[in-house]
This record gives C-alpha cells, sequence and structure tokens, in this order.
C-alpha cells in the first residue's frame, strides 16, 4: 500500500529512488480513484485484488477507467488528465489493448526531475564510481552468477555499515527525517528508519 493509502501495481521505478518513488498510470472512475478491484475465484481466506489500470475494463461488473493520469507511491497525482479511448478498445479487455500511457509517463518522469533537484547531489566522482559498479556487476551477473552475488554482498555489507555511519552523523547533528526525506529523495517514514537504524546499530 502506498503512502496515501492506495493499492497500486506500479509499472515505472529507478535505481535512484526505488520504491519510495514508483509511478504507475493510474485510473479515475467518476473523478475520483476507485477502490480495488477484488476478483472472484471461489471460497477461502483469500481474495485477490488488484488496482492495476487494467482491472478497470468494466467486465464482470467491474468499474470502467474513464480517464488515466500518473500517479507516485510518494502520494503525488498528475494534474493531467488522459481519456480513455473504449470506442477503440472496443469489448477487449484492458490489458489486450494498446493504450497510449505516454503522457502519464512524461508527467511522473517530470515529478521525477522535481524530486531529484531537491536531493542532495553525489560528488561527481562517486555518482561516475557507482555507475561504473552497476554495469560491472550486470556483465558479471550475465557471465559469472556467483560472483555478481558474491559482490552484491560485499556491497550490501559496506552500504549498511556506512549508511549506519552517515545517518548517525545526521541524527547527532539533529536534522530532522523531514529535511532527511527530501535530500534522499525518500518518504518521511523511510527517513526515519534509517535515523533509527543509526541509533541502534
Amino acid at each position: 500500500m502506498g503512502e496515501g493509502g492506495v493499492l497500486v501495481e506500479w509499472d515505472w521505478w529507478t535505481v535512484d529512488f526505488g520504491d519510495a518513488h514508483a509511478g504507475a498510470a493510474g485510473v479515475l472512475v467518476g473523478g475520483s480513484e476507485p477502490g480495488p478491484v477484488y476478483f472472484d475465484v471461489g471460497s477461502g481466506p483469500d481474495v485477490p485484488s488488484s488496482t492495476h489500470r487494467s482491472a478497470y475494463d468494466g467486465r464482470h461488473r467491474r468499474p470502467r477507467a474513464e480517464v488515466l493520469r500518473a500517479v507516485c507511491a510518494c502520494g503525488w497525482r498528475g494534474a493531467a488528465e488522459y481519456p480513455v479511448d473504449w470506442a477503440t478498445i472496443g469489448d477487449r479487455p484492458l490489458y489486450e489493448a494498446d493504450v497510449d500511457l505516454s503522457g502519464p509517463l512524461a508527467d511522473w518522469t517530470a515529478h521525477l526531475s522535481v524530486v531529484r533537484d531537491a536531493t542532495v547531489p553525489l560528488p561527481e566522482r562517486l555518482a561516475a564510481l557507482l555507475v561504473e559498479i552497476a554495469e560491472q556487476l550486470t556483465a558479471t551477473a550475465a557471465d559469472k552468477p556467483l560472483a555478481a552475488l558474491r559482490a552484491a554482498g560485499v556491497l550490501e555489507r559496506i552500504a549498511a555499515r556506512v549508511g549506519r555511519e552517515a545517518a548517525g552523523a545526521l541524527r547527532d547533528d539533529g536534522m530532522p527525517a523531514e529535511e532527511v526525506a527530501i535530500a534522499l529523495g525518500t518518504t518521511r517514514s523511510k527517513a526515519l528508519v534509517l535515523l533509527l537504524t543509526a541509533q541502534h546499530g
């Protein structure tokens, strides 16, 4: 569930921001975001549900998407609305239709630019090293998957140690979680977790 309380299946994701700013083309029905669509699969305690745009096709008494708009896991919603062309889609299920998502994707990308502009810049050399490490790991994963896993484990341990030290310094300086969240391009709750982890690390 996203921070805004809306269950969404995310389509877009970046390495920079991970799931804190995952995006999707959300739907509006009657001018508002509909609740999840539940699928009848017989009896049992678990009833599968979805808020993916493809679930809102009007079939089997489900709501029918009227417009699409960009949504982000952080709670941001795009202002622009893109009508769903049911005349072209016809009776096909929405997941089979070739729906143009370029508008919502462009809006979400613009949102990420605003988020990125507010984050603390990485030193140039460090940014270049991170790109090089990502390329090397990707190549190694294709040729030597066990070596790539070992390297990923080493990086994870380095990141955890350095992260605890850096978060501890921020906590000692009294930097509020809201400022940390903006500087990192993450959510307030994730920033709090970082600061608390440093306290107990």
